[in-house]
């Protein structure tokens, strides 16, 4: 878990450093926590990250946890991603 944790923020330090963009990392939800959120002009990524498990169960976590909800009503494009 820690060596996820570990991944998870060095990934967000490296998008926030760039500052185009709004990203969030460990953003709550009424069912979780989706691991980072990056919010560009024409696209929301929401990302999950997994050390010891495959992408199709990061994206199944997406998708079981709703993590998309909150963008439904928005214009922008949504991509879902995972990092194992």
């Amino acid at each position: 878990m820690e060596c996820e944790r570990y991944f998870q923020y060095t990934f967000y330090l490296m998008v926030k450093m760039l500052a185009f963009y709004s990203t969030v990392a460990e953003k709550e939800t009424s069912e979780g926590r989706i691991d980072c959120v990056v919010e560009c002009p024409g696209y929301v990524y929401i990302i999950e990250f997994k050390l010891n498990d495959s992408a199709e169960a990061a994206l199944r976590q997406i998708e079981e946890k709703g993590y998309a909800k909150p963008y439904a009503a928005d214009s922008r494009k949504l991509s879902f991603s995972s990092s194992n």
